[in-house]
Formats: structure tokens, C-alpha cells, sequence
């Protein structure tokens, strides 16, 4: 509708044009829903959309729906290019160009920094619902002190809900630095998820499906990223 207003060879009525722009705006699509998924030591060409030897059919599904991308690099390391992900921006910008370990210059402080925008931080003023589940590495501040030590956590980057772990490396059956939201936790004193044996890809995907299940009953009208 709106072109036709743009590109009309006879002059519309303002009445005309004006209902012509009510179509175009009622008209337009839902925002989508946004889900990214990010698997640590996995090579391009491990998954069957990309050409693996490997049969993944789910992930294969997921792309041949969604958006492949053809010009994301990652970094040979794990936070480096979850930093890269989460803004981006490359690691170094991010101030994440190497680990967790500061090493006194800007593109090496261990902690993704505030010239930085996460895609979480990113999307929220449009509307969106924000959520996260598994391993957030891009901070050193694994065990706070005080809510100072958590201005690089999830929720303080834009995630309203999260629930994994803060360091990078931990057992799969009892892993250190798992949090849900902003507080510390550990599987076996858990009030809220006691599967019988707890194991922590499990745990992680038990919580994304909780996350859109609680999501589409409380915010129907609202699109969501995960």
C-alpha cells in the first residue's frame, strides 16, 4: 500500500492515502521469533546442512528453516567467539581477544566490555523477551562478592532469564558456577529442577523448553530470543 501511495501516476485523496498507510501497518508481519544456537568444538562441516558425513536432521531442519549465516568466523576458542556472537563485534572489540584472563590491554580484560552491545540488549527496546540457557564465559566473576561482580552476567547484559553456568569448564554431573537467573545453585539442593539423575546438556534443554513453554503462556503477544 504504501508504494502504491509512493509511486501512484494520479493524485490520491488524503482519505484514500490515509487508509492505504492503516492497511500497510495492520498488514505487516509478526516479528519473529529468534532461537541461536552456539555448540562449542564443533567444526563447519560437522553438520549435515553444511556438508558433514554425519546425519543431523533436527539442526539440518533448523537450518533449511531459518538463517544460515556464511561470513561468521569464529575464533578456534570458546569465549572469544561467544563474545563475537553475543555483540557482533570481533572478540578484541569486545575486550575478549584471547580468555578470561586480563593481560592489562583493552582487547585482552577478560570481560566482555561496555563499548559493547549484546544482541540481548539489542533486540529488547524492540518488544523482545530475552532468555539464555548453557555456558556464558565472556566474564571473570564466577563467584560474587555483591551484585558489582555480576555487571557481566546474563541478566545484566539483557537476558530476562537464564540458566547455566558462568565459568567456561565443569563436570557434567555436578557443574561449578550453574546459576539460575542471578543466584548460584547446585543440582543436588535445587528446589525448582530434581530430575532423577541430573545431567547438564539435559538440564540445559529442560530449560529452554521451559523457557518458551512459560514464555507462550505469559507473553502470547510477544516475540522472544533464545
Amino acid at each position: 500500500a504504501a508504494g502504491l501511495v509512493r509511486n501512484a501516476d494520479t493524485p490520491m485523496r488524503p482519505l484514500l492515502a490515509f487508509l492505504l498507510t492503516c492497511v500497510a501497518v495492520h498488514a505487516a508481519p509478526a516479528k519473529p521469533n529468534i532461537v541461536l544456537i552456539m555448540a562449542d568444538d564443533l567444526g563447519y562441516s560437522d553438520l549435515g546442512c553444511y556438508g558433514g558425513e554425519i546425519a543431523t536432521p533436527n539442526l539440518d531442519g533448523l537450518a533449511k528453516q531459518g538463517l544460515r549465516f556464511t561470513q561468521f568466523y569464529n575464533t578456534a576458542r570458546c569465549c572469544p567467539t561467544r563474545a563475537a556472537l553475543l555483540t557482533g563485534l570481533y572478540p578484541h572489540q569486545a575486550g575478549i581477544g584471547h580468555m578470561m584472563d586480563d593481560r592489562g590491554l583493552e582487547g585482552y580484560r577478560g570481560d566482555l566490555n561496555r563499548r559493547s552491545i549484546t544482541l540481548a540488549e539489542a533486540v529488547r527496546p524492540a518488544g523482545y523477551r530475552t532468555y539464555m540457557v548453557g555456558k556464558w564465559h565472556v566474564t571473570k566473576k564466577v563467584r560474587p562478592d555483591g551484585d558489582a561482580d555480576r555487571h557481566n552476567w546474563p541478566l545484566q547484559r539483557g537476558f530476562d532469564r537464564f540458566y547455566g553456568t558462568i565459568h567456561g569448564a565443569g563436570s557434567f554431573f555436578d557443574p561449578n558456577s550453574l546459576v539460575r537467573d542471578n543466584t548460584l545453585i547446585s543440582p543436588f539442593t535445587d528446589p525448582e529442577y530434581r530430575p532423577e539423575q541430573f545431567y547438564y546438556t539435559d538440564a540445559i534443554s529442560d530449560h529452554a523448553v521451559r523457557f518458551v513453554a512459560e514464555h507462550t503462556r505469559d507473553h502470547p503477544d510477544q516475540p522472544f530470543l533464545m
